[in-house]
C-alpha cells in the first residue's frame, strides 16, 4: 500500500502540512513511519479521511470560478465489473467520478490510496461569478 509524505498528504487534501499534522495529532488520522525515518499517512488511510471530510464539507462561499483541466488527488474508491469500472478521486475539495475500462484500470494498477491525475476535456465549461 502507498504511503505518502505529509507534505504530498496535505496538498491532496488542499490543507497546509501545519494542518495536517495537527489532524493527526488530535487522533483524527493516524500516521506511520516511512522508510527515511520521517511520518508520513498510509494512502488507504487518507482517502478514507478524505472520503469523511467530504462528506460533511460545505461548499463554502464563491466569489469566482472556473474548472481546471487536471486535478492532482487520491483515488478514494473503485467499483469494477467485468468489463468497466468507476474510479472516485478526492482532489482538495472536489470529488471527480470516472468510468473507464477495468483493462485501463489494472493496466494503471490505480487501488484505493493512489495517487493520480484526472485529465478533464470538456466542450462545455461553465465559468460563474455569484451575487455579491
Amino acid at each position: 500500500m502507498p504511503n505518502l509524505r505529509i507534505s504530498d498528504a496535505a496538498a491532496l487534501l488542499g490543507v497546509s502540512d501545519d494542518t495536517l499534522r495537527r489532524w493527526i495529532d488530535q487522533g483524527r488520522l493516524e500516521s506511520v513511519q516511512l522508510e527515511n525515518g520521517r511520518m508520513g499517512v498510509d494512502g488507504r488511510a487518507l482517502a478514507a479521511f478524505a472520503q469523511r471530510l467530504s462528506d460533511h464539507a460545505e461548499p463554502g462561499v464563491t466569489i469566482a470560478a472556473s474548472a481546471r483541466n487536471r486535478m492532482r488527488g487520491i483515488v478514494t474508491r473503485i467499483v469494477k465489473d467485468t468489463v468497466m469500472a468507476q474510479v472516485e478521486m478526492q482532489a482538495g475539495p472536489f470529488r471527480v467520478v470516472s468510468l473507464l475500462s477495468r483493462e485501463s484500470v489494472d493496466e494503471l494498477g490505480l487501488e484505493v490510496g493512489s495517487v493520480a491525475v484526472a485529465s478533464i476535456k470538456s466542450t462545455h465549461v461553465v465559468v460563474e461569478i455569484p451575487e455579491a
